[in-house]
């Protein structure tokens, strides 16, 4: 959520920073100067209401004092009163109704963002690795994980429905030995600390990242409770410290959590129907950030490379692209997104999503920290990123190391997780 107080004293540029991310701005904002008007004039109103009743209550004292009858002054002290509390209820109503506003206003973009409408206007940052030559026609991951007997699409839609996936034997290690891989990388290597949140939040916590109240639609929600299921670990994980206030030397403070997610995938019917690239149920390691203002951009820029040295052990070639502000989330200022190399598919898909919210999130969630020697708190700024989507690095493998003979050589790196087993071979049930 913005800072009410800067979006009252800079609404031009607000509406500026809305219509690069193409939002529209004036009726995003339609009532919130007329609102913004009605506080200031009832709090001007009611500061002289004020000032007249102290005035009057003057003059009572005054007129007991000689002994004269006070019962008009009195009345009108009463009168003057009660509209001083009809005038303050009428401001804070306002004011509600423009937080109620800015809860529907999503962050502004950061200065370093490209401007753009639509992942067309992406700019790419980095590429690492050189995708292989084959001298077959490299196939996409569903073809060849149901061929290996690792992947069933039709067990899982009638056991649970569309967009749903079981794995089978090594390849049901592969995606544990994968989730194990990237903790101990972020853990050991990287300095995260391991959280393991519960997989169901309330409706606080949803807002408190951003998903709520706007984005209801994507969510699971368990019909006669407050328990909605997390689309993400960001949302449990940045939530740990709600209504919290953390002290300085505690920052940076870097969590790591393995979840399975879930998201109703709304307003997705038709895209990526094969395969397991959006399902309604998969699993992710999340990289989750609590840091000082001062540093969140340089904070920002270590968690996106922490993400990428999982693919760069993995072997993985990917690309890093900046996205634009036509394009970005709605909590995020600033987010890069990685993308990894698919043969079989003959294009880069995103596996990882790295965002700096600023201060956004914080507000929304109340995590505040004490700068040092300082009494007045301020707002952290949070950072998230997957590290990595777990079921996508399971498929980016299955096309990038797949052999001519249909068995998928396992990277060497995953090598000790899978027990020794170099291959994943056919296998039988």
């Amino acid at each position: 959520m913005l800072d009410l107080k800067f979006v009252r004293d800079n609404l031009a540029l607000v509406k500026e920073k809305l219509s690069q991310r193409g939002v529209g701005a004036e009726t995003l904002l339609a009532g919130f100067e007329a609102l913004d008007q009605r506080r200031r004039d009832a709090i001007t109103e009611a500061e002289k209401k004020k000032a007249e009743r102290n005035q009057i209550s003057a003059e009572v004292g005054q007129h007991k004092k000689s002994g004269q009858d006070a019962t008009a002054l009195m009345d009108k002290t009463r009168a003057l009163k009660e509209d001083t509390e009809h005038l303050e209820s009428m401001a804070a109503s306002a004011e509600e109704a423009m937080r109620a506003v800015l809860h529907q206003i999503p962050n502004l973009p950061h200065e370093s963002v490209p401007v753009g409408k639509s992942a067309d206007d992406n700019l790419e940052v980095r590429r690492w690795g050189t995708p292989r030559a084959y001298d077959f026609a490299p196939k996409p991951h569903w073809e060849i994980g149901e061929q290996l007997g690792i992947l069933d699409f039709d067990r899982a839609a009638k056991i649970s429905g569309a967009r749903f996936a079981v794995y089978w034997q090594a390849g049901a290690r592969l995606e544990r030995a994968l989730a194990n891989f990237m903790l101990d990388i972020h853990t050991r290597e990287h300095g995260y600390t391991e959280v393991l949140p519960p997989y169901m939040v309330n409706s606080a916590s949803l807002f408190g990242t951003g998903q709520l109240p706007k984005f209801e639609e994507d969510l699971f929600h368990c019909q006669g409770s407050d328990h909605w299921m997390i689309p993400t670990a960001e949302v449990p994980v940045t939530n740990l410290f709600r209504d919290e206030t953390l002290e300085a030397k505690q920052l940076p403070i870097s969590l790591t959590a393995y979840s399975p997610c879930f998201r109703s995938e709304a307003g997705s019917y038709g895209k990526d129907v094969r395969g397991l690239i959006r399902q309604h149920q998969f699993q992710k390691v999340e990289l989750v950030k609590f840091v000082a203002p001062e540093q969140s951009y340089e904070e920002h820029e270590k968690l996106t490379r922490h993400a990428e040295t999982i693919l760069q052990k993995l072997e993985l070639p990917y690309r890093v692209m900046c996205l634009c502000t036509g394009d970005m989330g709605f909590s995020s200022a600033k987010t890069y997104d990685i993308e990894v190399w698919l043969p079989g598919q003959n294009t880069y898909r995103e596996i990882s999503s790295c965002s700096n919210f600023e201060a956004f999130q914080a507000r929304r969630a109340n995590i505040r920290y004490r700068p040092q020697g300082q009494k007045k708190t301020e707002f952290v700024h949070t950072l998230n990123g997957s590290g990595l989507a777990v079921g996508r690095t399971w498929l980016a493998i299955l096309e990038n190391y797949q052999q001519v003979d249909g068995r998928v050589r396992i990277p060497d790196a995953l090598v000790p997780y899978m027990h020794g087993e170099t291959m994943l071979e056919m296998y039988t049930r």
